[in-house]
């Protein structure tokens, strides 16, 4: 079984996302240790980027600290190596587009292979134009997660079927960031994707708190929190450990056994 597909094994999954380099790579690591201690089910990692697009103004100013303290794609490499002697957590980066073409797909896909990253998610890459790195990135054992939005509509499906990994329902339009209301109808989205496909899919984008979690891992198999973690290292700095497995483990509690 797939690390990825383990994550979703057993019970909901709660999905927790920070960006790599902030404050620092080797609070990176221990933030990453702190989540799984907190029962995480799988980390996302943002890879630092001038000009996050779908990213909120807690996130991209969390890319503009790790990108001032000389963060670099080929440092997250390292530091993900490393991690890996310590724990067998999916982990999932989320890159821009513009990174990887940079570096080179099939270079970027060969290095999370050896490294062990298990997916990709790239949110300024279009469905209809994910070939050229699909391809190299399944070769590599890496699966390259889809976004469905609210306003996919009759997207979903084609999305759906080709979908590896999990699925990351965007909950809400416009940037990340905290919401106190999210009114997408995610359950019709779901009813949707469970036509076609029985990947796991996963809500993200807006929820921060343990009513919301449980809420939508009642209608979908996971929960996907970020912005609201990425706060607490901006308050805290390197001393953000303890607190993010305070939150997290409190996002966790309310997760239901398959």
């Amino acid at each position: 079984m797939s690390r990825i597909k383990n994550a979703f094994n057993g019970k909901k999954a709660f999905i927790g996302f920070i960006t790599a380099g902030d404050p620092d790579l080797e609070k990176t690591e221990e933030f990453v240790l702190e989540m799984e201690r907190a029962g995480a089910s799988l980390v996302e990692l943002g890879i630092p980027f001038s000009d996050p697009i779908a990213e909120g103004p807690v996130i991209q100013d969390a890319n503009i600290r790790a990108l001032m303290a000389g963060c670099t794609t080929d440092k997250i490499f390292a530091m993900v190596k490393n991690l890996r002697e310590k724990t067998q957590i999916p982990l999932v980066f989320l890159a821009y587009a513009n990174t990887l073409y940079k570096y080179g797909y099939e270079k970027f896909c060969a290095k999370c292979n050896e490294t062990g990253i298990d997916g990709l998610i790239i949110p300024d890459l279009p469905f209809e134009e994910k070939g050229e790195l699909s391809d190299i990135a399944k070769e590599q054992g890496i699966d390259l997660i889809s976004l469905i939005a609210p306003t996919s509509e009759q997207r979903i499906q084609m999305i759906s079927k080709e979908a590896t990994g999990f699925i990351y329902i965007v909950s809400s339009m416009g940037v990340t960031g905290v919401r106190s209301e999210i009114k997408t109808d995610i359950a019709s989205i779901v009813n949707v994707i469970r036509s076609v496909t029985d990947i796991p899919v996963a809500v993200g984008f807006g929820i921060n708190t343990k009513e919301q979690v449980k809420e939508y891992t009642t209608i979908a198999d996971g929960a996907i929190v970020g912005s609201a973690i990425v706060k607490i290292i901006s308050e805290h700095g390197k001393d953000a450990g303890k607190y993010i497995y305070d939150y997290v483990s409190g996002m966790t509690s309310v997760l239901e056994i398959k």
